[in-house]
């Protein structure tokens, strides 16, 4: 019997897994995995692993995550025809429909495959549940190539770019404010350095055919003392996406000239939180058949995502999946019909071709 794949999802949708809390939800998918007994199935926290064991020369894993942001307004599913409005729709839940029911349907793949599904994405890098996993079983983990379901569009979004928050914290003197030019306002220190994050320019490097657009936002601020004093103190919290053809290194010294320009001597510059970029690794023949059997478009990941994990660690890695990503985290999160079963269909087929 085929498997109505947007129910399935709606299912996956229902069952409420935002971020810290997937408990119910790995719950679910442990117990349909174990369903199928050609995968041995290994629980880690709120992580779930599957794996054949068939002897083949290549693995493959396809993974995505099982956390959610908070609701707004959708935390239950509806069906409206052929489309499924809910949280978690798009971002990720079509995805691990999919994977549950090849899981279930193919039980001797032309490949080994792991099926991974994990916990904590949406929320701090040092949370991850994927980081859990490696931490106390990283042989779970290997393989030769990594597909990870994000939503895509049904495209294949290559590498993803580096993510990199900094705290600026820029100096002044504190004074009355009836007398302020006794002191320096830090606060109005902070407009030069705006004034040079909102005139940012992104470098728009082209890395094997995909065109990636880098991005510079202020995303918090902080400042003050009290009403009648002149502030003595102050930060801004910037986020910087830079495009794969950069270390790290490279990445905080751009940031760093870049700022320079409004930043004095007792002025203090921070890097607060870093996720790695990485290149687009579609050499791998497995990821070049899935393209070119199916004619996928192929692009840029402009965000950052757990690809970046698996090519540190030497494993060539896409993004595709099905949804538009522009809609998760929003109140119009959905996924059509279409979309999901054109997903399975094109994973089924690169699974069952030696």
């Amino acid at each position: 019997m085929t498997t109505d794949l947007l129910a399935a999802t709606a299912e996956l949708v229902d069952v409420a897994s935002v971020s810290y809390h997937e408990g119910a939800i790995a719950d679910l998918i442990e117990g349909r995995l174990r369903d199928v007994p050609a995968l041995a199935v290994h629980r880690v926290g709120d992580n779930v692993v599957a794996r054949t064991e068939l002897g083949r020369p290549i693995r493959v894993l396809i993974g995505g995550h099982s956390d959610t942001v908070p609701p707004n307004g959708n935390a239950a599913a509806r069906i409206d025809g052929d489309v499924l409005w809910g949280l978690g729709a798009a971002d990720m839940k079509a995805a691990l429909a999919v994977m549950l029911d090849l899981a279930a349907t193919l039980p001797e793949p032309a490949v080994d495959v792991t099926w991974l599904v994990y916990a904590r994405e949406e929320v701090r890098v040092t949370d991850s549940g994927l980081r859990e996993l490696f931490d106390v079983h990283p042989d779970l983990l290997a393989a030769d190539v990594a597909i990870l379901g994000e939503p895509t569009g049904g495209a294949v979004e290559a590498g993803c770019q580096g993510s990199m928050r900094a705290v600026v914290k820029m100096a002044g003197a504190r004074a009355h404010t009836a007398r302020p030019w006794m002191g320096v306002n830090a606060i109005h220190r902070l407009g030069s350095l705006l004034a040079l994050v909102d005139a940012y320019e992104p470098r728009m490097p082209e890395i094997d055919g995909c065109q990636y657009r880098e991005s510079l936002q202020a995303v918090a601020i902080g400042g003050g003392v009290a009403g009648n004093v002149v502030p003595d103190s102050a930060e801004v919290t910037v986020g910087y996406r830079y495009a794969p053809d950069r270390e790290a290194e490279a990445a905080e010294a751009a940031l760093r000239e870049l700022l320079a320009p409004a930043m004095g001597d007792n002025d203090h510059f921070e890097v607060t939180e870093h996720s790695p970029a990485a290149l687009p690794g579609l050499g791998h023949p497995v990821l070049q058949r899935l393209i070119g059997d199916n004619r996928l478009e192929v692009k840029a990941k402009l965000g950052w995502t757990d690809v970046a994990f698996f090519a540190e660690r030497g494993v060539p890695a896409a993004n595709y999946g099905p949804g538009d990503s522009t809609l998760a985290h929003t109140a119009e999160e959905r996924v059509d019909r279409a979309a999901v079963e054109s997903y399975k269909s094109c994973l089924e087929a690169l699974l069952t071709v030696g």
